[in-house]
């Protein structure tokens, strides 16, 4: 999200300041005015005003109970929520500083959803992102990397999905200069399918998008079918397309 600058020689005064409850209490210098939204206030104030500034500022958001479209997190034990205290002030991305976060436990973690996932008798690598949407991003990337190193093909670069996906799939297109191939819901199974997706494959195709549990319906894509169609692409064509599986859901339900 970008944010602009707020021109405040165009604002009402009453614009220019947040009021609250707590600003006549807490901020002597706040009770004609308020608390400027776009600048630091001269002096600054106690850390039960901030506190409930934010908390008010906060309180007309949905209730996270009730959010059926994302994926988040409503309730943990104490247990959990006493560990992300404990590490709050952690640069976890420091892993000399903070090696037990970010190679012990990520690597345990990396193995135990690569066997989830019936990885037992094949390689397999992980890593770990700051959410699902970031993980398309890298992965998708790299299938576009790996498609350049190939050299199979000299147009521009595509990548195939269903219309179900997550929008984040249109966003790498977008920001990474790919063609997005959408593919529409089959009416009666509710997700793509291989016979579809064999129309729109060609020499510059990067990946094709499989989803496992869609946001809107729930359901799973047809990952073998799929799967077998790009191997027997490989086999006549010599074309190795990846498939990409979005499973953000099952590994949401997987982690906690």
């Amino acid at each position: 999200m970008i944010s602009k600058k707020a021109n405040l020689d165009n604002l009402e005064e009453t614009e220019k300041f947040r009021v609250g409850a707590f600003s006549a209490r807490y901020l002597k210098k706040a009770i004609e005015r308020g608390i400027p939204k776009y600048e630091f206030p001269e002096e600054g104030m106690s850390p039960r005003a901030a506190y409930q500034l934010i908390h008010d500022e906060t309180s007309l958001d949905g209730n996270p109970f009730l959010n059926l479209a994302s994926f988040v997190t409503t309730w943990m034990e104490p247990e959990a929520d006493k560990l992300i205290m404990e590490n709050i002030n952690k640069n976890i991305i420091d892993i000399f500083e903070y090696p037990q976060t970010a190679k012990i436990i990520h690597k345990n973690i990396v193995n135990m959803l690569g066997r989830l996932f019936n990885g037992h008798n094949t390689e397999f690598m992980g890593t770990a992102t700051a959410g699902s949407s970031e993980a398309i991003m890298l992965g998708l990337l790299a299938h576009k990397w790996s498609w350049k190193n190939s050299g199979r093909g000299t147009g521009k670069p595509n990548v195939i999905f269903g219309t179900d996906a997550h929008v984040c799939w249109d966003k790498f297109a977008k920001y990474f200069v790919v063609d997005a191939i959408r593919i529409p819901i089959d009416k009666n199974k509710r997700t793509i399918t291989a016979d579809e997706v064999s129309k729109h494959i060609d020499e510059n195709t990067i990946g094709v998008g499989c989803v496992l549990g869609t946001t809107f319906t729930g359901e799973i894509d047809p990952v073998n079918d799929i799967n077998d169609l790009l191997l027997e692409i490989k086999r006549e064509k010599g074309w190795d397309i990846p498939i990409h599986i979005d499973a953000a859901s099952w590994l949401y339900t997987a982690i906690y």
